[in-house]
C-alpha cells in the first residue's frame, strides 16, 4: 500500500514538472504592484553651535632671524655729518623787528630807535627803520645829532624773480670842538658842520637758475650828499653792478660782472665840479665743491681813464668733515674816494680840495676751522699794498678840522685772528685781534690816524628766558697823529668797555639800560676830540609785532 501510494506520488510530481515547461514563452511578463507606499528620507538632525571669544595670547614671540653676510666692498664711503656752531656776525643789531624803543641818559635826550615790518611774509616784505639821537658832553659845544628813516621793500614774483628797493635819508650834525687853545671864541654857527644825505637803490635777481644754467643780478644805487659849509659842497655817487654767472654742472662756473662807479664833486670855490670814476670788467672761473672753491680771475680797471689790471685769485681748501680749512688769496681792488666815505671815518673833516681812488693789492694766507661743535677760529697773515691812502691830519690853524693828505705808496703787514664761541642763541663770545704795521711810505712820514693794534670782544647771552646781557670791549694802541708844526706823536693806548641788560616787565614791554665806557677812560680817537667818558642811557621797548 505504501509502494503504491508512492508510485502515484511520483507520477503526479511528474505531470506537473513537465506542464510547467509547456508553458507559452511569447507572452509579455509585468509586474503589478498593488502597494501605495512612497518612499521619503528622514530629516536630518541639525547641531547647533554656540560661539566663545578665543583667549588672548599675551605671550611675544621670539623670532629669530639668520641673515646671511654680505660680503660687498664699497668703493666710496658715505661723509660724516657734524654740526658746526654758527657763527656770530658782530656787524648785526641786537634788535627786535616791529618795536620802538625810547630811551634817555646823562648825555643823550632823546634817544628813538623803530623798526616796522609789512607783508604777507611769503612774497612781499617791507621795513621802515629810523633813529634819532641827540647827545652832550660836558666840554662846550661837545655835542651831536643823528637822524636816519630808511624803507626798505622785496618782492617776489611768480616767475622766481626778486625785486628789492630801498629809499634813505640820513641827517648828521657834528661841533668842531676840539680846537686848540681851548680859549679860543667862536661861535655855534661857525663850528656847526651837518652832513644830509638823499640814497635809494634797485636790484633784480632770479632764485633760481633759467634753463641754460644763468644767475644774474643787476643792482643801482644812487646817493646825492652834502654839507651845511659856506661855501657849500655837493656830490652825487651811482653804482651799476651787472653780475653775471654761468654754471657748468654742480661744480664749475663762469662769472663775468661790469661795475661802473661814478662819482660828480662840486666844491663852490673850484671853478669846475670834479669826475671821478672807475670801470671795471671782472671775467672769473669758478670750481665750486664740498672740498674746494677756487676763483682765478683778472680784472681790467679804468681809473679816471687810467688803466690797471688787478689779480683776483681765491682759494678755500677745506677737509672732509669740514672743521679746517686753509685760505689763499691773491686779490686788487678800488676803494672809492668820495667826500661820503671820508665824512663817515672822520666827521670832522675839512672839504677836501680833490678826491683820489685807494687801488689796494692784497696777498694773503690763513686757515679756519672748528675746535668743537661750539668753538671755530681763525687766523690771516696778509700783504697789502696800497696806492693813494688818504690819511687824516689836523689843520694847522687851531686843529679842529681834518685835511686829507694822500699817500702814494704804502704797505702793510697785517695779522688778524679770532676764535667764537656760540651755544645756539643763548650764549655767543667772540674775541678778535688785528695787528698792522704800515711801512715804505713815500709822501708822508707816518701813517697818520692809523691804528696799529685793536682788540675786540663782544658778548651776548640770553641769561634765563626774559632777560639779557650784553657787554663788548674795545681796546687799542694809539694812532700816529702830526703836530702842527709838522712833528709826529703817537696817541695813548685806550680801553672802553660797555655793558648792558635788557629784560621783560610785561607782555610786550621790555626794560633796558645800558653803560658805555664804564671805565671813564677820556680817550681820543682822533687827536685833539677826546670823547664822553662814562655814560649811561636807560628805556622802554614797546614791541607790538609779536603774537
Amino acid at each position: 500500500m505504501n509502494s503504491k501510494a508512492s508510485f502515484l506520488f511520483g507520477l503526479c510530481l511528474l505531470a506537473i514538472g513537465y506542464r510547467s515547461n509547456a508553458q507559452d514563452t511569447t507572452k509579455r511578463r509585468t509586474i503589478e504592484i498593488t502597494s501605495s507606499f512612497k518612499p521619503v528620507l528622514r530629516e536630518a538632525v541639525k547641531i547647533n553651535f554656540t560661539a566663545v571669544p578665543p583667549v588672548a595670547d599675551t605671550a611675544r614671540p621670539r623670532l629669530t632671524y639668520n641673515i646671511p653676510a654680505q660680503y660687498l666692498f664699497l668703493t666710496y664711503q658715505p661723509g660724516e655729518l657734524k654740526p658746526v656752531a654758527l657763527r656770530a656776525d658782530s656787524l648785526s643789531p641786537w634788535v627786535n623787528y616791529d618795536y620802538i624803543k625810547i630811551g634817555a641818559g646823562n648825555t643823550a635826550l632823546p634817544y628813538f630807535k623803530t623798526a616796522l615790518s609789512f607783508g604777507d611774509g611769503k612774497n612781499t616784505f617791507f621795513n621802515i627803520f629810523g633813529d634819532l639821537l641827540n647827545s652832550k658832553g660836558s666840554q662846550e659845544f661837545q655835542k651831536n645829532s643823528l637822524t636816519r628813516v630808511k624803507l626798505e621793500g622785496t618782492v617776489k614774483t611768480e616767475k622766481d624773480l626778486e625785486w628789492k628797493g630801498y629809499l634813505g635819508f640820513k641827517n648828521d650834525q657834528y661841533y668842531l670842538y676840539g680846537f686848540r687853545p681851548d680859549t679860543l671864541k667862536y661861535s655855534q654857527n661857525q663850528l656847526s658842520q651837518a652832513f644830509q644825505t638823499f640814497e635809494g637803490g634797485l636790484s633784480l635777481r632770479n632764485l633760481d637758475p633759467t634753463e641754460f644754467g644763468l644767475t644774474y643780478h643787476p643792482n643801482m644805487h644812487v646817493s646825492v650828499f652834502d654839507d651845511n659849509h659856506n661855501p657849500k659842497a655837493s656830490e652825487t655817487n651811482a653804482v651799476l653792478n651787472l653780475p653775471l654767472e654761468k654754471a657748468f654742472g654742480r661744480s664749475f662756473a663762469f662769472n663775468l660782472g661790469f661795475t661802473a662807479d661814478i662819482t660828480n664833486y662840486a666844491l663852490n670855490t673850484l671853478p669846475k665840479s670834479q669826475q671821478n670814476n672807475l670801470y671795471s670788467v671782472t671775467p672769473a672761473f669758478l670750481i665750486k665743491t664740498p672740498n674746494l672753491y677756487l676763483q682765478a680771475s683778472v680784472m681790467p680797471s679804468w681809473d679816471n681813464g687810467a688803466f690797471t689790471l688787478q689779480p683776483n685769485f681765491l682759494a678755500d681748501i677745506k677737509t672732509n668733515d669740514q672743521r679746517f680749512g686753509v685760505q689763499l688769496g691773491w686779490i686788487g681792488y678800488y676803494d672809492k674816494g668820495s667826500y661820503q666815505r671820508f665824512e663817515s671815518i672822520n666827521p670832522w673833516l675839512a672839504q677836501p680840495g680833490f678826491l683820489l681812488n685807494t687801488r689796494v693789492q692784497e696777498r694773503y694766507a690763513g686757515f679756519r676751522g672748528a675746535i668743537t661743535d661750539h668753538i671755530t677760529y681763525s687766523a690771516k697773515v696778509g700783504f697789502v699794498d696800497y696806492k693813494n691812502m688818504p690819511l687824516f691830519v689836523n689843520d694847522s690853524v687851531d686843529g679842529k678840522s681834518f685835511v686829507i693828505r694822500y699817500e702814494s705808496s704804502m704797505q702793510d703787514l697785517q695779522l688778524h685772528g679770532e676764535v667764537i664761541y656760540t651755544q645756539g642763541e643763548v650764549f655767543s663770545l667772540k674775541a678778535a685781534l688785528s695787528f698792522n704795521q704800515y711801512t715804505n711810505l713815500k709822501t708822508e712820514e707816518k701813517a697818520w690816524g692809523m691804528l696799529p693794534l685793536e682788540f675786540t670782544t663782544t658778548m651776548k647771552w640770553q641769561v634765563i628766558k626774559d632777560f639779557w646781557v650784553k657787554a663788548d670791549l674795545w681796546a687799542w694802541d694809539g694812532a700816529e697823529y702830526r703836530g702842527r708844526t709838522g712833528g709826529a706823536y703817537k696817541g695813548n693806548s685806550a680801553a672802553d668797555l660797555n655793558g648792558g641788560v635788557e629784560f621783560r616787565i610785561f607782555r610786550q614791554l621790555n626794560l633796558w639800560f645800558q653803560m658805555n665806557n664804564i671805565f671813564n677812560n677820556k680817550y681820543e680817537r682822533w687827536h685833539q676830540y677826546p670823547v664822553y667818558g662814562f655814560n649811561f642811557l636807560g628805556g622802554i621797548v614797546f614791541s607790538f609785532g609779536q603774537k
